[in-house]
């Protein structure tokens, strides 16, 4: 026998993880789409409820698609990590909750600075 075969290990098979883990998966895939809708509301209830408020659009549709992004980020990182536990590893890290986190600080910010600017002008 070579040398280079002994070497050789196979992949891990995929496995069923404990129940609990996968579980507690699908519940972090579940909060993610809650702020993904919680999201999409507040843009457009932005958009909708407040049309005198310069600039309502851009914090509107940056809510929007934050929203969107949240969605997708959600199911992408739901789908990694249950491969990962299947396959015995840890999830990977990821910049996911970095930017969403900075986004919605730029968006906050934003509408504060929008709001009282308005609220300076109507006094």
């Amino acid at each position: 026998m070579p040398d280079d075969e002994a070497d050789e290990t196979p992949a891990a098979p995929l496995r069923d993880p404990d129940a609990r883990f996968l579980l507690a998966n699908e519940r972090t895939l579940l909060a993610w789409l809650r702020t993904a809708m919680a999201l999409v509301a507040g843009g457009v209830a932005m958009m909708q409820f407040l049309p005198d408020v310069p600039l309502n659009s851009f914090v509107g549709l940056g809510l929007l698609v934050l929203g969107a992004l949240c969605f997708l980020i959600g199911l992408t990182r739901y789908r990694s990590a249950d491969a990962a536990m299947r396959a015995n590893l840890l999830p990977p890290k990821g910049l996911s909750l970095e930017i969403v986190t900075l986004l919605l600080f730029v968006l906050a910010a934003a509408l504060v600075v929008i709001l009282m600017t308005q609220r300076a002008t109507t006094i």
